[in-house]
């Protein structure tokens, strides 16, 4: 049971830090080299007209691949999969852990799922899945956090927070991936950024940031000539730093609760267990 609290806080912190991060878009332009270049002096002449336009465009994202790297509390934490924007926050995520094992997430709002490696799920009676919803394990109040964090994945949200920070630079013109991109960076105090974020989980956070003794965090953010982050990049200090890398915007994606008959229930267990030793 030890290692999956430890792979649920893992996956916890690193999703909810890629909660304040912003998404990317799929492909290179297809537009002319004369067209592409005004596009990106446009991104770096007019901050503000082009972050607007970034949010307008990635407004009509449905979904998006991506791919992070960093670590979280002193733990490397890499993971690659699909978010579901099209709705309620969904995302289905394959993370490395800190055992070296490989691991698939499914999110739905508040709920986990994670898959269970075959040779440990004698004690789970067989079951495929652990079931963690977090409104139950953690209390009503955590669950929502977490639920509203899930909705923060949405990329015009980080475009927002950059427009919403006074101070944004522009870095200049770089290549990610292969594709032209402007950079944008901002540091900025907690308290800061603390006003961009949603008010129902903003002392939650500042009391997590704060424990840390994070005093800044920097954002960057890397925008192509479809208006469309191509990376983004979250730095906390000692708490941790992520790197997401994103593609395929608007790609068919199906993310379902697996079948119950093969998912065991985190709460059912834990009171099962209170229930034997009192």
């Amino acid at each position: 049971m030890a290692l999956w609290k430890k792979t649920a806080g893992v996956a916890v912190a690193a999703l909810t830090a890629l909660a304040g991060v912003a998404c990317g878009p799929q492909g290179g332009s297809t537009e002319a080299p004369d067209k592409q270049t005004s596009v990106l002096e446009l991104l770096a002449s007019d901050l503000k007209g082009s972050l607007q336009k970034a949010v307008d465009t990635t407004t009509k994202t449905d979904s998006v691949t991506v791919k992070m790297t960093g670590t979280m509390s002193g733990q490397q934490v890499s993971m690659q999969g699909v978010l579901d924007l099209g709705g309620a926050p969904k995302a289905e995520m394959t993370m490395t852990v800190p055992e070296g094992k490989t691991v698939t997430v499914r999110m739905i709002g508040a709920v986990f799922f994670v898959e269970i490696p075959a040779e440990d799920r004698a004690n789970t009676g067989g079951k495929r899945w652990m079931k963690m919803d977090l409104s139950a394990v953690a209390g009503n109040k955590a669950g929502a956090d977490f639920g509203k964090q899930f909705e923060e994945m949405d990329p015009i949200k980080q475009v927002k927070t950059l427009l919403g920070i006074e101070g944004t630079k522009v870095v200049g013109q770089e290549t990610v991936n292969g594709a032209a991109t402007v950079h944008y960076t901002v540091t900025t105090p907690v308290a800061t950024y603390l006003e961009q974020i949603d008010s129902k989980r903003r002392a939650s956070t500042e009391e997590t940031l704060a424990a840390q003794g994070v005093k800044e965090i920097k954002l960057d953010l890397w925008v192509d000539e479809q208006y469309r982050p191509r990376r983004a990049s979250l730095g906390m200090g000692k708490m941790g730093d992520m790197v997401i890398d994103y593609t395929d915007y608007g790609k068919a994606v199906t993310i379902e609760a697996p079948p119950a008959a093969e998912t065991a229930d985190l709460a059912e267990m834990l009171k099962g267990m209170t229930t034997t030793t009192t």
